[in-house]
């Protein structure tokens, strides 16, 4: 395994500039996603470490060593991609050991790792079958086990689980998590679903229009995102979203609301009076008949999901959403009433998006 560090990463097409200057440092056996909306560039950042994409400007270092230069193969990574891309004439066996074979290693050698990483991905069964004899988890596992069998300095992801279904993206998040225990290899992920990000990675980089808005853990990028972009994206369902000014209730420091109620805010947040503000409210924190911040409106959904309850409200103009428990008596026209603490109330600049 190896570090990778990204020194001012830029990338062109023309006049047109889709990566602006990233900078990162990942260390050795680290697992890092890369998140953010279609078009953010993930995709094309990691096309940029992996050799498959030209660098406009900037460096890329492997194991300390600038790999501008070096073709793909010569940066000792490996890549699992979206689609497969298994040779449909080949079986498992042979899919898993072709680039050892390209490479001049002997069959003995080949069927050791060919063997090994199949018992560690519960293929040893199927190494006599086709690509279109197995599942479409079957076909990730072979594509990841391909990958494995190099022994490469890095592994790349791109988006791996987006062409399965439900139940199979969350059994194979669970694989691929088990498969960096056991292997530590450093490992970069992207992927467009901030569930997996939290699931799976050390840190997360959230980017943004070619930019890093915010690197950390999955619990800070949570508890105190950056600002008001990473916020909405890091949670599911998404931050509640409120436009108001800073003013004071009952002499402690509040937000006022377009239909002039008030939402109390921590003390430490760094506003001033009348400033404009936007609000975030997380879904899971409101309490259903709690103590704190009385936020009221008529319910509008219910959706049941079996251990919560998803409640869409009115309130302050806005659609509100929030989780309570499952047993919660909610239903359509009556009023939803619940609470939120002060420190749970997120306050951001609404010129800037900058959290204060």
């Amino acid at each position: 395994m190896a570090s990778v560090e990204l020194r001012d990463i830029r990338k062109s097409y023309g006049v047109l500039e889709v990566i602006h200057g990233v900078s990162l440092s990942i260390v050795e056996g680290e697992f890092i996603a890369l998140v953010g909306p279609s078009g953010c560039g993930k995709s094309t950042l990691l096309r940029m470490i992996a050799g498959l994409e030209e660098i406009s400007d900037g460096e890329v270092l492997i194991g300390g060593k600038v790999v501008n230069p070096l073709t793909p193969r010569e940066r000792n990574i490996a890549m699992v991609f979206q689609s497969y891309a298994l040779y449909p004439h080949m079986t498992v066996a042979e899919n898993m050991g072709f680039n050892l074979k390209l490479s001049g290693l002997r069959k003995p050698e080949i069927d050791k790792r060919v063997g090994e990483a199949a018992r560690m991905l519960a293929l040893t069964e199927l190494l006599d079958r086709k690509p279109s004899q197995l599942s479409g988890g079957q076909r990730q596992r072979v594509a990841m086990g391909r990958a494995i069998v190099r022994d490469p300095a890095v592994f790349l992801f791109d988006e791996p689980l987006s062409n399965l279904d439900a139940k199979l993206r969350v059994q194979m998040r669970t694989e691929i998590k088990a498969l960096h225990q056991k292997v530590a290899t450093t490992s970069i992920y992207v992927t467009h679903d901030q569930i997996e990000a939290m699931t799976l990675a050390d840190r997360i980089v959230v980017l943004n229009g070619g930019k890093i808005e915010q690197v950390g853990t999955p619990l800070e990028l949570y508890r105190t995102p950056a600002n008001l972009f990473v916020a909405g994206f890091i949670g599911s369902p998404a931050m509640n979203v409120l436009d108001g000014t800073v003013d004071a209730a009952d002499g402690e420091p509040a937000v006022r609301l377009s239909d002039g109620s008030a939402i109390r805010i921590a003390p430490e947040r760094r506003v001033r009076p009348g400033q404009a503000v936007r609000i975030g409210l997380r879904p899971e924190h409101f309490v259903a008949g709690g103590e704190g911040n009385a936020i009221v409106g008529p319910t509008l959904l219910v959706e049941p999901t079996g251990a919560q309850t998803h409640v869409l409200f009115e309130f302050a103009g806005k659609q509100i959403t929030a989780v309570v428990d499952g047993d919660h008596p909610a239903r359509h026209g009556t009023l939803f009433k619940a609470a939120m603490e002060r420190s749970q109330v997120y306050v951001f600049d609404r010129a800037t998006g900058a959290a204060l």
